[in-house]
């Protein structure tokens, strides 16, 4: 590419090195045009030069006397001569006669007797008669000198008038009048139309050889050279880059708008209802896949990522793939990550925009960074230092300055990363359960950790129960499961599981949702982490929801409404309750996509309005609740009245004892 390059800039530059030499040479012929034609208008006032024969012809004409002339005692040229030898002739004109006109004729009459000799064998008969008389000496008279008193007229002042134009002075330009000066201008003439045509004949054999070099240099690209330019990864990643500013512009997409302040509703966003935003799907990409997992940017609200499993039809392609998707880029993703197995699990890190983490079937642990290109920059290696069975759910812990990586697999390990250091792991636990016949491990499905909670966890398994397990030994308790209190309700593996955020004037941290195979999402209240049992003790759900018709795959709190929360099920239903004002039914439930069933449900991190659900289409849904999302002064002393009475109109269904009740309830 960069030899390319270099070529076109050579022919770039020697074309505009022959322009400039060819807008010389027509330059060059112009003024030459110009100045001949102004030469010619000048010559055609330009006077004869006929001088010297027009000054013989008078010498010759005074020397005859007074039959050359016209008989009045005067030259030709006005001068007075004396005409004494002719008889009649009054003598008083040569009486008045100048002392110096006096010398000057008889200067005159030597001047013409000399050239009257010089002339003397072109000259005919008449002309030697004449020049014999003139040989006779002639008589002088006496000359007296007269005084005569002279007045010198005072001159007229001339008059200047100034005017706003600009003053000039127009210069003569001097003639040659005589012939040396004419031929001199005449050689020169010759002299530079010579150096003009030669330095036209070089001009010219530039050109052409710049025409020939031209000419050489665009020659028509071979098939193979042409295929190489266009596979180039410069050129590749300078297309990808430009369609993705493309795509961006024609979407309406304002590039001052400030994504921290919230847009306003518009008018078909009532409250009561949703509305699909867009759906993210990429023919190439992610046709016959299915979303696996989503998540949303923490940096960047309008990113979204979503995982997905292999593609059966196509065994060339890789078996995983990530996409980030965005909102002002719809017709594709704006980055693609590969992973050599199907990926189940993915997050954004919250203190790296770049970076994007990935569980996979095989239970490696993937790290991709869009600054680099479709593969992972990091990954774990396949031992038994990590996970070897699926990685179904992972979660970042800590802060900005410590950090870790928490991902949980169905072999019953959950593992602590650095997130600059996948080698191996920093943690390793197994979380093993005496009561199990078969085997003591617990397959994990689902992890959460509560809001501001870095060490304690609870873990949804395929056998339908939910533990708590602690990463450290803490006062009361120690590091691995707590296998005596059991959350046991659903009949079936459980698929989603989240915790009350922390936000609003109450604390509702330790409520957490569960959602299962067995077509009901379950609300739960923690037990304390201070006092955990010491005997097997069966914890009960404060409420069962049981409007789903289809497994429910993913249930999530809203992250600002305290009483509302999403669920996604098998029959692609996105159901949206809303305790404060329903406990039965969901105020909305809409059909999303075409009926097939949706995997993964999540809320944007900034204030919840949008929900990213990944189907099992391969199809990413982004939908808007509206002015649902804005949350009441009330909705948390709401929530409180609420969640008490679930939990005094549930305690005899559900088997509690009123110790239990009461323990509860004063929570």
């Amino acid at each position: 590419m960069s030899s390319t390059a270099e070529r076109r800039q050579q022919i770039e530059a020697k074309r505009a090195k022959l322009a400039e030499l060819r807008k010389a040479r027509a330059d060059r012929q112009k003024s030459d045009s110009d100045r001949k034609s102004s030469e010619t208008s000048a010559g055609s006032f330009t006077p004869r030069n006929n001088d010297v024969d027009d000054l013989l012809s008078s010498i010759l004409r005074e020397s005859r006397g007074p039959g050359a002339t016209a008989g009045n005692g005067y030259l030709d040229s006005g001068e007075l001569t004396p005409s004494s030898s002719m008889p009649g002739t009054p003598s008083m004109g040569t009486s008045l006669l100048p002392s110096s006109l006096s010398g000057r004729a008889s200067r005159n009459s030597d001047f013409a007797s000399s050239i009257g000799t010089t002339l003397a064998p072109s000259i005919n008969s008449a002309t030697d008669n004449v020049m014999a008389r003139e040989m006779v000496p002639r008589f002088l008279p006496d000359l007296i000198d007269i005084e005569q008193e002279l007045f010198e007229l005072p001159t007229k002042k001339e008059r200047v008038i100034y005017n706003k134009e600009v003053q000039t002075m127009e210069i003569e330009v001097e003639t040659p009048n005589n012939e040396a000066e004419t031929l001199q201008r005449g050689v020169s003439e010759v002299d530079i139309e010579a150096l003009q045509a030669a330095r036209d004949r070089e001009l010219e054999e530039e050109s052409v050889q710049l025409d020939k070099e031209i000419e050489e240099e665009i020659r028509e690209i071979p098939p193979e050279e042409l295929a190489s330019i266009l596979a180039a990864p410069e050129l590749l990643e300078f297309v990808d880059s430009t369609t993705k500013m493309f795509y961006r512009a024609i979407h309406d997409y304002d590039p001052t708008r400030d994504y921290r302040v919230g847009t306003e509703a518009g008018s078909d966003e009532s409250e009561g209802r949703v509305k699909r935003v867009c759906e993210f799907f990429d023919e190439r990409y992610t046709k016959n896949r299915s979303i696996t997992d989503v998540d949303w940017s923490p940096q960047y609200p309008e990113l979204s990522v979503a995982s997905y499993n292999k593609n059966a039809a196509a065994l060339n392609e890789p078996d995983g793939i990530v996409a980030v998707w965005n909102l002002h880029l719809l017709e594709r993703p704006e980055f693609v990550f590969h992973s050599q197995s199907d990926v189940l699990s993915v997050t954004f890190s919250p203190f790296h925009s770049n970076l994007v983490f990935g569980g996979t079937y095989s239970g490696q642990i993937l790290l991709w960074d869009n600054r680099s290109k479709h593969l992972p920059v990091l990954k774990t290696p396949l031992s038994a230092s990590g996970h070897t069975h699926p990685v179904y759910s992972m979660q970042m812990v800590g802060t900005q300055n410590a950090h870790n990586l928490i991902t949980s697999s169905t072999d019953g390990t959950v593992c602590s990363w650095l997130v600059d250091m996948l080698a191996q792991p920093q943690e390793t636990q197994e979380l093993i359960h005496a009561g199990h016949n078969k085997t003591g491990e617990v397959a994990i499905t689902i992890m959460d950790f509560p809001d501001n909670e870095t060490t304690a966890f609870w873990v949804g398994t395929e056998e339908g129960n939910v533990y708590q397990a602690n990463r450290y030994d803490r006062a009361g308790a120690k590091a691995g499961l707590n296998q005596y209190d059991v959350y046991k309700a659903h009949a079936g593996p459980v698929m989603g599981l989240h915790f009350h955020p922390t936000s609003g004037s109450v604390d509702f941290s330790d409520l957490f949702l569960t959602s299962s195979v067995d077509w009901t999402v379950k609300l739960w209240r923690a037990k304390s982490l201070a006092k955990p049992s010491t005997t097997p003790h069966v914890i009960s759900p404060l409420y069962s929801f049981d409007e789903s018709d289809d497994p429910v795959y993913d249930v999530k709190w809203h992250p600002t409404h305290p009483a509302v929360f999403g669920a996604v099920d098998g029959s692609g239903k996105f159901d949206l309750w809303n305790l404060n004002m329903d406990t039965e039914v969901p105020v909305v439930q809409t059909s999303v996509g075409t009926g097939r069933a949706l995997n993964k449900l999540q809320w944007d991190k900034k204030d919840g309005r949008r929900a990213a659900i990944g189907g099992s289409d391969g199809k990413l849904y982004i939908y808007d609740i509206g002015d649902m999302a804005i949350p009441r002064e009330s909705e948390w002393s709401d929530l409180q009245k609420t969640v008490s009475g679930m939990v005094g109109g549930g305690a005899q269904t559900n088997g509690l004892v009123d110790g239990d009740v009461r323990s509860i309830a004063g929570r």
